[in-house]
């Protein structure tokens, strides 16, 4: 029984799953900073989609400043997977 349920964890996410990820990540997106926790280098976007996205400032482009982001700028990112769900990367200033 329990090898039955191992086998089960092995397989992953569905097909299906896998052709919605591949249709939406990493398309680009548009929105704005909604809120910078700068002494833990991240921060949320608020896209024009509705949703909230985290982004680290890994995830910001070279030309991109971490430190002199502000609430509100308007920004363009790429949607990617992530373990807790997905996030906000490539981003750069609209």
């Amino acid at each position: 029984m329990f090898a039955a349920v191992g086998n089960l964890l092995e397989r992953g996410p569905s097909v299906q799953r896998l052709a919605f990820e591949k249709r939406s990540f990493g398309a680009m997106a548009t929105g704005t900073i909604k809120k910078l926790v700068s002494d833990r280098g991240f921060g949320f976007i608020a896209a024009e989609d509705g949703k909230e996205y985290f982004f680290h400032r890994t995830g910001l482009d070279p030309a991109v400043n971490f430190d002199s982001l502000q609430g509100g700028e308007r920004v363009d990112f790429e949607i990617e997977p992530s373990q807790k769900g997905p996030r906000a990367n490539r981003i750069r200033l609209a």
